[in-house]
Order: C-alpha cells, then structure tokens, then sequence
C-alpha cells in the first residue's frame, strides 16, 4: 500500500440516464468529498452516450495527481478503468461508487466507505484481467471482475432485454437457457472442445448470488481463476449453478495466460457488458499484475 495520497483533481463520471440513482449519488459524493476536504477540485462529468465514460476517464487521466470516479455498476466502471489504462497514466487512481444492479466488483473488493477512503488516501493496486485479439488494429481491452463466453453473455444480453425485478430475470433465464446451444473453441494445443460456459474470473463472485471460486477478495496474486462448464446435459449445468448459488465451486486452477481460437461468432460478457468476438480470432487472456490503483 502505497503512502496516504492528496488529489490535485477528483472526477465523478456518472450516467444522468441512469434507471437508478446516479445522478443523486454523483451529487451527494461530491458535497460530502468537500464537506470533508474543503477546497478539494471535484468534477462531475455526465455520460451522453454509450462508450462516453471510456473517453471522460482517458481525459480525466491526463491530469497529474487525479482521482477518476465512477458512479455505475460494474459495466461502467469496467468503461473508465478502460479508459485510464488507454491514457498508460500510472499515477492515476479509480474508484467505484455502486449505483447498478449486481456491482459484483464493489460488493467483493471494498474495503471501507468512498468518501473515508478518499479522505485517508491510502492507494492500493490491484490485477486486472486483459483480453487481446490477434486482429489489426484492435487494441487490447481491461476487465476488473470476469471475461465470460457461452450461457454467461447469452443470459446478460436477454436480461437487458427483460424489464428489472427477481420474476422477469427468472422468466428470461429460463427462457434462454432452455434454447441455449453449446459453443466450440480450439485450444492452443489444437484440440477442439465444446463448452457450455468458459469463465475466466478475477474476483471470486458474480451475479449478485454465485461464488465462483476460494480465491481470496483481493486480485493482488498475477493470477485469474478459469471455470469451466464442458458441455454437459442441461439438468447438470442446473444443478452446478445451484452448487453456485448455495455452497459454491470451490477450488477452481488459476492461469496467468489462456489461449485459444474462436470457430465461429462469439458473444462474450466483460465485467456485464456484452461484446462479440468474430470467427476464426485468436483470443488470449491475461493477468495485469498490479495494473490499476484503487480506493475504496
């Protein structure tokens, strides 16, 4: 842990079309900062469109000494660590206020309330995942909790379709899960295997309910743990997602690198957000060591 840290600027990027209280949050984050450090330069700096958190965050980066906020879940928090490391400003430090629905990475990293941790200032680094493409001109992207191929984005983009609340995600789950078809990868030693989910986690929750993993709460090891589900019949991914929900995985094998090539267009979740991957990519996965600093 490095030594308390004094911030010449703290910008709060938050999504003013939020359908939870962002806006709110943002606002009262920054009167309770300058009611505890008066004087503190605080900005807050709304969203206008998908993708806009990456750039603020980049931007907010340039500055010496800053502190970059993101009022979100995970998948916009996921947007301005992306946009710090692409400003390759190590001084910078993030930081997430949970303002979305599952938050995995603020509910199994935090240590103590934002405002106490912005006013103590001590910085602590931790791991990030990163997921490159052997493609031209695709640059690599950061991941603070978990990189999913399979049911994992399948299920994440059919519940953005559904409208919130436990019946309608419940409704969409299975839904979806009962169409699912498993999907097809060549590993780096040629060998052509069939998954139904291929995780590759950071931080040992997701989803608000399912333990994934022993790892510990803090990605601070070089390492990320892979869960995999071959494919399986379709009462057996139940029971070990039930496993999931209750008791938990257990011990799963942690990688610092996994390789392999996609067959055919793949859908992939990073950190809630859905993105695809086209066929024929070589995918590789990595652990940053100690990429990021945080507080919180």
């Amino acid at each position: 842990m490095d030594a308390p840290h004094g911030f010449a600027l703290i910008t709060i990027v938050f999504n003013p079309n939020s359908t939870g209280d962002a806006p709110k949050l943002a606002e009262e984050l920054r009167d309770d900062v300058l009611s505890a450090r008066p004087g503190q330069n605080v900005r807050l700096q709304p969203t206008e469109y998908a993708g806009h958190a990456v750039e603020l965050a980049r931007e907010a980066a340039s500055s010496r000494n800053a502190l970059v906020v993101s009022v979100s879940g995970d998948g916009g928090y996921n947007e301005v660590i992306n946009g710090v490391m692409a400003s390759h400003n190590n001084d910078t430090v993030c930081a997430v206020l949970p303002a979305g629905n599952a938050n995995d990475h603020s509910r199994v990293t935090s240590q103590k309330p934002l405002v106490k941790a912005i006013t103590d200032g001590r910085v602590r680094r931790i791991d990030l995942l990163r997921l490159s493409l052997d493609k031209a001109g695709v640059e690599p992207v950061y991941a603070h909790s978990y990189i999913g191929f399979g049911l994992t984005p399948v299920v994440a983009f059919d519940l953005e379709k559904a409208s919130k609340g436990a019946a309608r995600e419940m409704f969409s789950v299975v839904r979806t899960f009962s169409k699912f078809e498993p999907f097809e990868i060549r590993q780096i030693d040629g060998e052509q295997r069939s998954f139904d989910s291929l995780v590759f986690a950071n931080i040992s929750q997701m989803a608000k309910y399912a333990t994934l993993s022993e790892a510990g709460d803090q990605p601070v090891d070089g390492k990320f743990e892979v869960i995999t589900f071959p494919h399986m019949a379709k009462w057996r991914v139940l029971l070990a997602a039930l496993r999931a929900t209750t008791k938990g995985l257990g011990d799963q094998p942690s990688y610092t690198q996994y390789r392999f090539s996609t067959l055919k267009p793949m859908p992939y979740q990073i950190d809630g957000e859905v993105k695809s991957v086209n066929a024929y990519i070589d995918v590789t996965i990595d652990s940053a060591p100690q990429a990021l600093s945080i507080l919180g």
